[in-house]
């Protein structure tokens, strides 16, 4: 059976902070306490949007009332998964038991080979 490295998108929110430094700071700090350590396998970081007008890539975090949702990137390895949609849905199965009220979108699902 094939093994496949998933990679999700997660929007978290961040109360009270004042810069986008201090919300992705935040963000990535939270998710790693609550993944840790049952899930230490799982890579965190922040993901990229790019701009409708110059299309040049930059963080993904909006602020608004001292409030911030960051986007965060979230990568695991799924092995032996009958297909990228069975290792889509491991992925999304084992991280949304953690990550309650998070939400998750898969963003990429690729075979590797051990």
């Amino acid at each position: 059976m094939p093994s496949y490295h998933v990679t999700l998108e997660a929007a978290w929110l961040v109360r009270d902070v004042k810069s986008a430094d201090d919300a992705i700071g935040v963000a990535i700090a939270e998710a790693g306490k609550r993944l840790n350590p049952q899930l230490d396998f799982v890579e965190v970081d922040v993901g990229s949007t790019f701009c409708p007008a110059c299309n040049e890539p930059f963080s993904s975090v909006f602020i608004a009332a001292n409030t911030a949702i960051v986007g965060l990137i979230l990568e695991m390895k799924v092995f032996d998964a009958e297909s990228e949609e069975h290792a889509s849905r491991i992925a999304k199965s084992v991280i949304g038991r953690t990550l309650r009220d998070v939400p998750l979108t898969v963003i990429d699902v690729e075979e590797f080979v051990r």
